[in-house]
């Protein structure tokens, strides 16, 4: 009898076992947090859909009729690739499902349409409830069609593989907390396209370039180099100081110098950080394009700019493998006009953000009418919104007809004792606001 006594134990807590096991076999496939309940999937183009799960496990993906299967690798990732989609604001369930019949991943309410990637610093994080008109604004953000995504903003040391990230629908609400300059570029595409708009918003102010560049990029410029090695040697210090300190004390020396809070190696300004923590997860996420305003920072080293600014567009790219359009904001003005202009540092960050435009599929929107003077953020947010909208309208989805930028400098003829300047993107001729050409300057001899 104590015999079968503990067979029939031990058949129960094998049996236990082996449910346990089984359920853990058949969990469901894990997708990165972006792929989520009310997203938008970009139209028109291969769109990767990717995870993990057990090594070795079948995964089949199910979306507007495409079904597509795969086998996880031997380190438990996946990915498939759903053909080209059409626009569709029906909302539609996706679902994920490993070798088990369940359970699966289902990602409800999914619109098709044309996903952006807003980036940047301040300006671009700047919220609609501080806009221009904000409460007028707030109360007609009532866009099912447009679609909310937000990532925090994270310092990372190392490159991740996942963001906190969650999908929301275009509400008073959600919008009145989401960038301005994402919400204002987004609804007139939205409008004008009459297509879904996914906006997948990852910025932070007082933030400079080198934040979102990768670590690669930035060892790969010469006269960008040292600001990694700079970052490693903070990283370095902070680690060696707490047995250094002890060190000190029990020798009876004064401690040396303690790492301050804003030289911390997660600070936000550590190179790569947020690039780590916030861009690299993304990709190969399809997207058109991405908006990007960003500079005011970088500032005093506008003169490096001009070597920072197009290697952080091409690194961005070859994440993607893809040369996406890449629109930007040039700075605003945010001096008062000087009698006598000196040299402008200001005016060297634009120079640089400008000569940016020399990459193919890129575009400016230039700001400096728009700006509030003694004020770096300038709450009309409309218009910025506005004319990156323009440059995606004219230089992406093919409006031939827009004048999409404001007038460009071209050329210059010396004509006896005066100057002829010749402008590109002059629309209906050059206009001078309040009918007076005022704060003009000429540089040198």
């Amino acid at each position: 009898m104590k015999y079968r006594s503990f067979r029939c134990g031990a058949t129960i807590a094998l049996s236990l076992f082996m449910l346990l096991f089984t359920v853990s076999a058949v969990a469901a496939p894990r997708l990165p947090r972006f792929f989520s309940n009310g997203m938008v999937l970009q139209r028109g183009m291969p769109a990767p859909i990717w995870g993990w799960a057990e090594p070795g496990e079948k995964i089949t993906v199910a979306f507007a009729g495409q079904k597509i299967s795969t086998t996880a690798d031997k380190t438990g990732k996946w990915q498939v690739i759903l053909r080209p989609l059409k626009a569709s604001a029906s909302a539609r369930t996706m679902t994920v499902q490993g070798s088990g019949q369940e359970p699966k991943a289902r990602i409800q309410n999914v619109l098709v349409g044309e996903v952006w990637v807003c980036s940047g610093q301040s300006n671009m994080q700047f919220q609609l409830k501080k806009a221009r008109d904000a409460e007028k604004e707030i109360a007609a953000a009532k866009f099912p069609g447009i679609r909310l995504c937000q990532i925090p903003a994270r310092v990372k040391k190392r490159p991740q593989t996942d963001v906190e990230a969650k999908w929301t629908e275009c509400t008073p609400a959600t919008a009145k907390e989401f960038s301005a300059v994402a919400y204002f570029f987004g609804r007139e595409l939205h409008q004008k396209l009459k297509v879904p708009i996914g906006l997948v918003h990852a910025s932070q102010g007082w933030t400079p370039g080198e934040a979102w560049m990768s670590r690669g990029a930035l060892l790969a410029e010469p006269k960008l180099k040292y600001i990694v090695e700079r970052w490693d040697e903070i990283t370095r210090y902070h680690a060696e100081y707490p047995a250094k300190k002890k060190a000190w004390e029990a020798a009876g020396k004064v401690p040396g110098r303690e790492p301050k809070k804003a030289k911390d190696p997660m600070f936000i300004h550590r190179a790569s950080g947020l690039y780590n923590g916030c861009i690299q997860p993304l990709a190969p996420l399809a997207m058109r394009g991405v908006i990007w305003y960003q500079g005011e920072t970088n500032e005093v080293r506008g003169y490096q700019y001009r070597i920072m600014f197009p290697a952080l567009i091409k690194d961005w790219r070859r994440r993607w493998n893809r040369e996406f359009p890449f629109l930007f904001v040039q700075v605003a003005s945010v001096l008062p006009p000087d009698k006598e202009p000196p040299a402008s540092e200001w005016a060297e960050l634009r120079e640089s953000q400008a000569m940016a435009l020399v990459l193919p599929n890129t575009g400016m929107a230039c700001t400096i009418d728009i700006g509030e003077e003694k004020d770096v953020h300038p709450k009309n947010k409309q218009d910025v919104g506005h004319r990156l909208a323009l440059a995606a309208r004219a230089k992406v989805y093919g409006d031939k007809k827009l004048v999409y930028s404001g007038p460009m400098y071209k050329s210059m003829k010396v004509e006896g004792s005066k100057i002829r300047l010749n402008f590109a993107h002059v629309g209906s001729g050059l206009m001078m606001k309040g009918g007076k050409l005022r704060t003009f300057a000429i540089a040198g001899q």
